[in-house]
């Protein structure tokens, strides 16, 4: 989970405020459950992944009870978006990369999902 914290906090305080404020918006992209937006629907769902990266380092930070089920339910989110992008690929090696980047994720999410009792329940 300190891996994770580390994560959430680089996007939020990083990659996140970069890619808004400076990544020209012909270059954005953003993608949702295995679906890739680009341009300007990218640049307008990007402050959604700035607040769940913010909330997540926020979560982690302080073991928030509120992070379970939320943040397994995201990873899980991530592990299904990987899989839809690999079948949704055109090229044949998509299906791989993305079946094998999926099992991590599922790994993670099954983790987090059992951690229940690591979040505060203050």
């Amino acid at each position: 989970m300190t891996g994770l914290l580390g994560f959430c906090a680089f996007m939020a305080l990083v990659y996140v405020p970069y890619d808004f404020f400076w990544k020209p918006v012909g270059r954005d992209q953003e993608v949702w459950v295995g679906f890739m937006l680009t341009g300007w629907a990218a640049k307008a769902t990007e402050p959604l992944h700035w607040a769940i990266y913010a909330a997540g380092a926020w979560g982690f930070w302080k073991m928030r009870a509120w992070m379970h089920p939320w943040a397994a339910l995201y990873c899980g989110s991530v592990a299904l978006g990987m899989a839809i992008w690999g079948v949704r690929d055109a090229r044949p090696s998509s299906l791989y990369v993305g079946l094998a980047g999926c099992v991590p994720f599922a790994l993670l999410t099954a983790a987090l999902w059992r951690a229940r009792y690591r979040f505060d329940t203050r």
